[in-house]
């Protein structure tokens, strides 16, 4: 599809890059030539998908284990980066979800989403954008929002919300930094299954089971291959569409188009299911904040 070489000499940070969606646009980006750094909080994590990759692709990949809530963790981190070489582009694609009613929420776990997508996407692309912007460099910056952005969600407001948010950086950035050469997109997948996603937005169902739930109710009856995630994030990272910025693109088979809000359906469900959901959602959370301090 793209030129072995499209994205040769390009420097490209990935945050999230060790796992999901995040790790098949990581190898891309690396099949088509570019240098990466993937962050991640789980470093044993991110060394492990650096190894693998690097065996996959021969291409140069590293790793540096990054909150990015924390904002002058982030600006360490790219200060380090830059001490090597700048960077020439940025993939935000960190994130966090999961399903309740807003009601329900207390400010922390609001915040624990907040604070990953919302300002940790900004700490992020600031923080490499005030450095492009000195050094007088071009550079793009590519952001994983989501469909909410245009239709809301019920049941994941603090995700719809701060997507919402970085797609209005998208477009601000992008005419503000656009005479300076940077320039700024954002990707809005649909259904792309991914283990941490799934066990937190579909507690209670099979990868298997959630999936085939999605396909009744997507044009065209499947959820996304990763691959062509990760083929769209290359082609707007390319030097050959310098001239498309400011653009949030959906790739969800249509599903945007049919359905709106995602979890509309969730209104029949009873105050029994949403505290056995919480329960599931606790349970995922544990196993994975265990596994981070294993990390």
């Amino acid at each position: 599809m793209f030129t072995e070489d499209l994205l040769a000499g390009q420097k490209i940070l990935v945050t999230g890059g060790g796992t999901g969606l995040g790790r098949a646009m990581t190898e891309r980006l690396m099949e088509l030539g570019a240098e990466v750094v993937i962050w991640g909080r789980r470093k044993s994590v991110l060394d492990e998908t650096a190894a693998e990759l690097r065996e996959k692709t021969g291409a140069v990949i590293h790793t540096q284990a990054v909150d990015i809530r924390d904002p002058d963790m982030v600006d360490e981190a790219v200060a380090e980066i830059w001490a090597a070489g700048p960077l020439t582009g940025l993939v935000n694609n960190a994130a966090g979800n999961f399903i309740s009613r807003t009601e329900d929420l207390s400010p922390r776990a609001f915040d624990a989403i907040a604070g990953i997508v919302f300002h940790g996407t900004f700490y992020t692309t600031n923080a490499c954008g005030k450095r492009w912007i000195a050094a007088g460099d071009k550079a793009s910056v590519l952001s994983i929002v989501v469909t909410w952005v245009w239709s809301g969600s019920p049941y994941v407001v603090p995700s719809a919300m701060s997507k919402s948010g970085v797609a209005t950086m998208t477009k601000s950035l992008a005419m503000e930094w656009g005479p300076k050469g940077i320039r700024l997109n954002a990707i809005a997948p649909g259904p792309f299954p991914t283990k941490g996603a799934w066990e937190r937005l579909n507690p209670g169902q099979s990868g298997d089971d959630a999936s085939a739930h999605r396909m009744d109710h997507n044009p065209m009856r499947r959820v996304g291959e990763y691959s062509e995630l990760a083929n769209l994030a290359a082609f707007l990272m390319a030097d050959e569409v310098a001239y498309l910025t400011g653009q949030v693109i959906a790739i969800d088979g249509g599903e945007s188009l049919t359905n709106g809000g995602t979890f509309a359906r969730l209104d029949s469900l009873t105050d029994e299911d949403w505290t056995n959901i919480r329960e599931q959602i606790k349970t995922a959370n544990a196993a994975d904040k265990a596994k981070r301090v294993k990390g």
